[in-house]
């Protein structure tokens, strides 16, 4: 048995599919077959039932996963001690899904302590959760609304959906639109696993609006230079869209606003630093 065959063990438990959970490792197909395949061999057990396109845990398999994963927060603890002794008072990785709420936090923190190296990585909100269920992150700030008895959540604020629109585009001299404006009209959306696109989503399916065609760009930085170029519209959210005499913000009619929240694994919410930032990201939710 090696530590590998379990995090392969670990990632096909969670994923139910050998595929994710090899991209998800940074490892090939085969080689994690292998890792799982060797490890029910050693002892001569079944781990998964391999029926249909989903392997789903045997009951060997269900016993065992919390024995690893408190193996895995083990190791977790273990990095984060040795990369949080150093000289340099420590480091804190933070995910999230846009920096808007998170540059001030780590402002502030910088202040608070200089020596201490930060992290910012931006992607969607299904990656940065699943980053810090993996412990890659200590942080994360997402739109998306998570029930986890293992993670603690505090609320940052709340921002509208809006619509933003080329200068010359015929719903550019409009201040609020209904949603059945946008029929027919070129959307730009987020991939999959974006919590702005699910709502969009939802918004248009209950309108019933049938739009034109649809462009998949993935990023947020992406979408709004193809607004600027004029090649479709975006619903975003408002602080997401740039200060630009090229682009309209239009309201929408119904649009909900988008909680933004900071999760912590619960077992790590009180340490050092990210205890420190939880309490600043507390301060400035309390002012705001």
């Amino acid at each position: 048995m090696s530590f590998a065959e379990l995090k392969s063990f670990h990632m096909v438990a969670r994923l139910g599919s050998i595929t994710q959970a090899a991209k998800k490792l940074g490892l090939s197909q085969p080689t994690v077959t292998t890792q799982i395949r060797s490890l029910e061999g050693q002892y001569g057990v079944e781990l998964f039932y391999r029926g249909g396109r989903r392997l789903t845990l045997s009951d060997e398999g269900v016993r065992l996963l919390p024995m690893v994963q408190q193996l895995l927060q083990q190791e977790a603890d273990i990095e984060f001690f040795l990369r949080n002794c150093g000289q340099v008072q420590g480091a804190l990785r933070i995910g999230a899904t846009a920096p808007y709420y998170m540059l001030d936090l780590v402002r502030r923190f910088r202040e608070q302590l200089p020596q201490c190296e930060v992290t910012l990585e931006i992607g969607n909100s299904q990656q940065v959760i699943e980053a810090l269920e993996d412990y890659r992150v200590d942080l994360a700030a997402s739109s998306l609304l998570v029930e986890d008895p293992r993670l603690t959540r505090l609320l940052l604020g709340y921002d509208p959906l809006v619509l933003a629109v080329h200068r010359s585009h015929p719903l550019a001299a409009r201040g609020c639109v209904p949603l059945a404006a946008l029929a027919g009209h070129c959307l730009l959306m987020r991939e999959k696993g974006s919590t702005t696109r699910v709502l969009t989503e939802q918004l248009l399916r209950d309108a019933g609006v049938a739009l034109g065609s649809l462009l998949e760009i993935g990023s947020r930085e992406s979408i709004r230079e193809a607004v600027l170029r004029n090649i479709g519209i975006s619903i975003i959210a408002r602080h997401e869209v740039p200060t630009s005499t090229e682009l309209r913000v239009i309201e929408l009619e119904g649009a909900p606003l988008i909680a933004e929240y900071l999760y912590c694994l619960k077992e790590r919410r009180s340490a050092r630093l990210p205890a420190v930032f939880l309490a600043l990201a507390r301060e400035a939710a309390s002012t705001s």
